[in-house]
């Protein structure tokens, strides 16, 4: 699969602003029930399908609270630092670093996998393929979830989470075209949810989609 050419620069800046993004409660789901919700509708979707991936699972906050609704679930995160969290918050469950890009998921072997907000620093020319690797690790009825940043263009980031210097680009996606991508990936959207702009971030979507048989 193509790396993307920043990869590098992304995992540097990702092991600088671990430390911060944990100690600001970044991804906290107490004050979003709506991300709960969706959550909990797509943990009763594939409890019986099969095991769980998150990738880009960061310091394992989603990890963790799947892992509570009863999923057999595991992470992946491109930032050794941020894995570094994840492991010693979640001592009970399973963390690596790897790339979305690099990953190496057997046929049919999952049940569910997220992309929770953890894709839109991926290319477009890269993207698809991601999706593509998604939907192929999937049985018959699983379901991948994905979350991002909405909108057209992209954002160039120099400083993030307090102030600490990273280099990435937030690209962003309108629904109807991460729904075409999922489409090609052989995945079919079953639920969507949409989330307006507020003061702390832009709009923001989030996508079921299935595997069909």
């Amino acid at each position: 699969m193509q790396q993307p050419a920043d990869l590098d620069l992304v995992r540097a800046s990702y092991d600088r602003v671990a430390g911060p993004y944990v100690g600001l409660g970044v991804g906290d789901l107490g004050p979003r029930p709506w991300l709960r919700a969706g959550l909990a509708a797509f943990a009763e979707a594939v409890r019986r399908s099969g095991p769980v991936l998150d990738v880009g699972c960061g310091p394992g906050t989603v990890t963790a609270h799947l892992a509570g609704l009863g999923l057999d679930v595991s992470g992946v995160d491109l930032s050794p630092q941020m894995v570094r969290h994840a492991r010693r918050r979640y001592p009970d469950l399973h963390f690596d670093v790897a790339s979305a890009t690099a990953l190496d998921l057997a046929p049919a072997s999952l049940g569910g996998v997220l992309g929770w907000w953890s894709l839109f620093h991926l290319p477009r020319d890269v993207l698809p393929g991601v999706l593509a690797a998604f939907g192929a690790a999937l049985v018959p009825g699983g379901q991948a979830l994905v979350g991002t940043h909405v909108g057209d263009g992209d954002v160039v980031r120099t400083e993030a989470y307090g102030g600490v210097p990273v280099s990435w680009t937030t690209h962003l996606w309108r629904p109807e075209a991460l729904t075409e991508l999922l489409a090609d990936a052989g995945l079919q959207v079953v639920a969507e949810m949409r989330f307006p702009e507020d003061p702390d971030s832009r709009p923001q979507v989030l996508l079921a989609a299935e595997r069909r048989a």
